[in-house]
C-alpha cells in the first residue's frame, strides 16, 4: 500500500478510536486534521506508523499494515513520563 494512502487510513482510525473513547458530556470530537504523524516506515509490502493528536491526554497509536494478510492492526499508549537520564561511561 502506498503511504499516501496507509496514512489516510491510520489517521481515519485514530479519528475513530479517539472519538468513540472521549467523554461524551464533554461534547468534544475530533478530525483527521488533529491527528499528526510522528513516524512512518514501509517495508516490502508491510507499512507501520506512529501518531498522535492534537488533544493533551498522552496519547499516542501505532498501526501496522500487514500486506501478506491484509490486515491492519493498532495499539493505543499512553505516555506517562518522559524523564532524561545520565548514563555512566
Amino acid at each position: 500500500m502506498d503511504n499516501g494512502k496507509f496514512i489516510d487510513i491510520c489517521k481515519n482510525e485514530v479519528v475513530k478510536y479517539t472519538n468513540d473513547h472521549l467523554d461524551k458530556t464533554d461534547g468534544k470530537q475530533i478530525s483527521s486534521d488533529d491527528v499528526y504523524v510522528v513516524w512512518l516506515t514501509k517495508v516490502l509490502q508491510s507499512n507501520k506508523a506512529l501518531l498522535s493528536t492534537t488533544l493533551f491526554d498522552g496519547m499516542y497509536y501505532e498501526l501496522t499494515y500487514n500486506g501478506d494478510k491484509n490486515e491492519l492492526y493498532i495499539d493505543v499508549y499512553k505516555k506517562f513520563e518522559n524523564k532524561g537520564l545520565v548514563l555512566d561511561d
